[in-house]
């Protein structure tokens, strides 16, 4: 089984916010098990064609998109992270979305599983922390 140390965790999760930020829905597929099984807020997610689809809708819709993971836990082949991104609509509405991930990989270091639960928050575009 893989192990994650301090060190490991911290870049696993840093990967990913920098896949995550590029808003490439190919890139980002490619971190996750082909047979790779999600739960995104009220979408269950299977596979990589299924990822490759859900991220190219999410990004056609959160525009300006801009991610920032911080690890808060991990064990053997576990993470966990806590998230905050910001985006705003084709309207203009500006959000702040904060959100937990959970986390496990496959001995390889694709990730086999992601669970996530986010919020929104409508903020005013003077709001904005991340740039």
């Amino acid at each position: 089984m893989m192990q994650f140390t301090l060190e490991t965790a911290l870049l696993k999760v840093q990967k990913a916010e920098d896949a995550w930020n590029t808003k490439d829905p190919e890139r980002v597929s490619l971190a996750y098990t082909p047979n790779t099984e999600w739960r995104n807020r009220h979408e269950f997610i299977n596979g990589r064609a299924e990822v490759r689809a859900f991220l190219q809708r999410k990004w056609e819709r959160e525009l300006d998109y801009k991610l920032k993971k911080e690890l808060w836990a991990f064990m053997d082949n576990r993470i966990a992270v806590r998230f905050e991104y910001e985006w705003h609509n084709a309207e203009g509405q500006w959000f702040r979305s904060y959100g937990n991930e959970n986390w496990e990989f496959d001995e390889s270091g694709l990730m086999q599983r992601r669970f996530a639960c986010i919020n929104d928050l409508p903020i005013a575009a003077s709001e904005r922390k991340l740039f």
